[in-house]
């Protein structure tokens, strides 16, 4: 997320459509009708190269079960099209940072990417090669909203996707049983139950932000909490200023839950704080599936549990969250494209995400037809959740200027450290000034 980015004009064009939002129902692994397109791909014409290999796959999935997770499903891949693929796995958040950069130099044949203006942003510098001979023959796998948030601003596809999952409040059962909490449906009961279970020794919300974007969700839940959706995307695309009274109303919320959140936030990774909740020392965490669950042991996962985000504000009630949608993408400077997008036709069916979803506990798929036999019960219940809202974000760091997210991590980070009524002032001030400079330089 550290890199700077040229070509504003880019961002310019793409102001008005970096956000897409995916309707209820419209998500996953429904008994919908539609290709599942289970066979071997034929090969996709002159993207050059050899069409049968072998390829490179670079690729953010570092941490332990979802780097078992894709070495299944690239296995299966190589299997369906006779492709041989090496996997090239670098840290997630290097990755991350480190994405401009790499798709300049030399990138792999193919590499995972997330959905959202983050997609846009790359297809439009001419970063990423255009799959729409892929998608002519995966488009039946999907649905409308599904094929939006795969497309660039241009309206080419340069994404097929493999999952989402919802940020949401996990806990441990056992825990609220043995303890009595019952799980919050507002504001006021949320922060009672913070008290009450630091009463009883415990954090009440495990947090992290050593690795800079975790925070960003605790940021746009409040938002769309008390601002709503459509406020929410509009202060992405600075369409609402950062000095707004909406946005003083969400750290004014923040504040409040600064006490119950776990201390030392700033030094301490995702990873950690999630740990903290599966060995009881914290009761709650506010994070994505993608990463909670991923991190419990299996013999723990049992155990763990979720809600959505409790209600702040009654016209907004729970109708709202992240969402993120993860996919793969086709370099512009891939050596071999022909055969990458053998491997793409594959992965763009029903048959690839179950091949995922045996290894993965923890995300749900998105194509239509897909059979999930192996879904365990957050899973099934992330099904329910992303589908009853009215619409889903894709994260910060996914639905605005990459140079904006920056800003607003190192702004956040200071707010933690120091949840002041001055920091909230200076941190508006602040995020205002780089959006005017961000948008329209």
């Amino acid at each position: 997320m550290s890199d700077s980015f040229s070509r504003r004009s880019a961002l310019r064009r793409l102001g008005g459509a970096a956000v897409l939002a995916v309707t209820p129902g419209a998500l996953l692994a429904a008994c919908s009708s539609g290709d599942q397109g289970g066979g071997a791909p034929s090969g996709s014409g002159s993207g050059g190269g050899n069409p049968t290999g072998p390829i490179t796959f670079g690729s953010n999935y570092s941490d332990a079960a979802p780097k078992d997770a894709f070495a299944a499903l690239t296995q299966a891949a190589s299997t369906k099209t006779g492709v041989q693929v090496t996997i090239n796995t670098v840290d997630h958040n290097t990755f991350q940072n480190n994405i401009s950069s790499y798709l300049q130099g030399t990138p792999d044949d193919l590499a995972t990417w997330f959905a959202g203006y983050r997609l846009q942003f790359f297809a439009a510098q001419n970063l990423l090669e255009p799959i729409d001979d892929v998608w002519e023959k995966i488009g039946g796998n999907f649905n409308d909203a599904t094929k939006s948030l795969s497309k660039g601003i241009d309206g080419k596809y340069y994404l097929v996707p493999i999952y989402n999952y919802p940020w949401v409040v996990f806990y441990n059962k056992s825990v609220f049983q043995q303890r009595g909490y019952t799980v919050p449906k507002d504001w006021d009961a949320f922060i009672a139950l913070c008290k009450q279970m630091q009463t009883d020794g415990l954090i009440p919300l495990a947090f992290a932000e050593k690795d800079g974007w975790p925070a960003l969700g605790t940021f746009d839940i409040l938002n769309l909490r008390i601002n709503g959706y459509e406020y929410h995307i509009k202060l992405m695309k600075h369409e609402v200023p950062w000095t707004d009274k909406g946005v003083t109303a969400v750290f004014d919320k923040w504040r409040e839950l600064m006490p119950y959140l776990q201390n030392g936030a700033n030094g301490r990774i995702w990873q950690d704080a999630a740990k903290a909740l599966e060995n009881k020392q914290a009761g709650m965490m506010f994070q994505g599936s993608n990463q909670v669950a991923a991190n419990y042991a299996e013999a723990n996962l049992a155990d763990l549990d979720f809600f959505p985000y409790p209600v702040i504000n009654s016209e907004h009630g729970q109708d709202y969250m992240d969402a993120p949608t993860d996919g793969f993408m086709l370099p512009k400077k891939a050596k071999n494209k022909d055969a990458a997008k053998k491997i793409l036709e594959y992965l763009g069916t029903a048959d690839a995400e179950s091949t995922f979803l045996k290894t993965d506990h923890w995300d749900v798929g998105v194509a239509n037809g897909l059979v999930a036999p192996t879904y365990n019960e957050i899973q099934k219940k992330s099904v329910q959740a992303i589908s009853d809202c009215k619409a889903v974000a894709q994260f910060m760091d996914r639905d605005t200027v990459p140079d904006m997210a920056t800003a607003m991590i190192k702004l956040i980070q200071g707010f933690i450290d120091n949840p002041a009524p001055a920091t909230v002032e200076a941190l508006q001030k602040s995020a205002e000034d780089q959006a005017k400079t961000i948008f329209t330089t």
